[in-house]
């Protein structure tokens, strides 16, 4: 009997242990659950925490910092790539702002805008630097008696009192004594060539009883000139106050420099 009861109470025993053990052991796919669990958890406080500052904290940052470095150096790259204002050639004449010679029509424009302007030091930058700047009061050029200026000298005439003999009038053959000045007024920019002229590239338009020798003082396979000509100023004297006024330019390879201003007008 008492060892019946022993047996008993060390089944009751046993089995209690029994059911703590199972009561202890995780059921099929609660692994699985907790897993997903703490994925989500970890997906919820780390993944979005961290995003969000990185995103606010470096990314501006990094925006603010980089992006003024990163346009400098884009703009020194664009710099370097880029090609340099030149104002002038290697024969020393003027360049347009892309650094390329001028076209005979844009040094001509150039430099009747600087005889307008009486800019001196423009139209000297023009000048031949070794032929000089030849001055023919009449369509004929007299390479004897026409005076010839360099760069220098024509930078400074404007402001020069000295009288020179420029040759002699048409008609009455009387000495042509004057300062650049009176000169200028009256065998230079005596018309107003910038707005009322017609145009013309290596060809002549005013045509008088004086001899047009242009192009055998200047072959045309060596210079180019732009003539400025204005057909009347006066209707009533029916075109006997025509003007023209030649800008004779040396072609140096792709460059022109200025060699001849040449004035004319009708003639008795």
């Amino acid at each position: 009997m008492y060892f019946a009861k022993k047996i008993g109470g060390l089944a009751l025993i046993a089995a209690m242990l029994w059911l703590t053990a199972c009561s202890g052991t995780p059921e099929a796919g609660t692994e699985p659950k907790q897993t997903q669990e703490q994925s989500q958890e970890q997906t919820e406080k780390q993944t979005p925490e961290q995003t969000p500052e990185q995103t606010q904290k470096q990314t501006p940052e990094q925006t603010e910092k980089q992006t003024p470095e990163q346009t400098s150096t884009a703009q020194s790259a664009a710099t370097t790539e880029s090609p340099q204002e030149t104002e002038t050639s290697s024969t020393g004449q003027p360049q347009d702002l892309e650094g390329l010679p001028p076209s005979v029509e844009e040094a001509a424009t150039t430099v009747i805008r600087s005889i307008k302007n009486k800019d001196m030091k423009q139209l000297a930058a023009w000048v031949h630097r070794d032929k000089g700047l030849r001055f023919s009061p009449y369509a004929y050029v007299d390479t004897k008696n026409d005076l010839v200026f360099t760069r220098e000298e024509v930078e400074g005439l404007m402001n020069d009192s000295t009288k020179r003999v420029w040759r002699t009038f048409a008609g009455s053959g009387d000495l042509i004594e004057l300062t650049f000045a009176d000169y200028y007024k009256r065998f230079v920019y005596d018309a107003d060539f910038i707005q009322k002229a017609e145009i013309a590239v290596n060809k002549g338009l005013g045509q008088g009883t004086t001899i047009n020798n242009l192009n055998e003082v200047y072959p045309k396979e060596q210079y180019d000139f732009v003539e400025y000509h204005i057909a009347g100023i006066d209707p009533s004297v029916e075109g006997m106050d025509w003007r023209s006024l030649r800008l004779v330019f040396e072609k140096i390879g792709e460059d022109h420099a200025l060699v001849g201003i040449i004035h004319d007008q009708w003639t008795p």
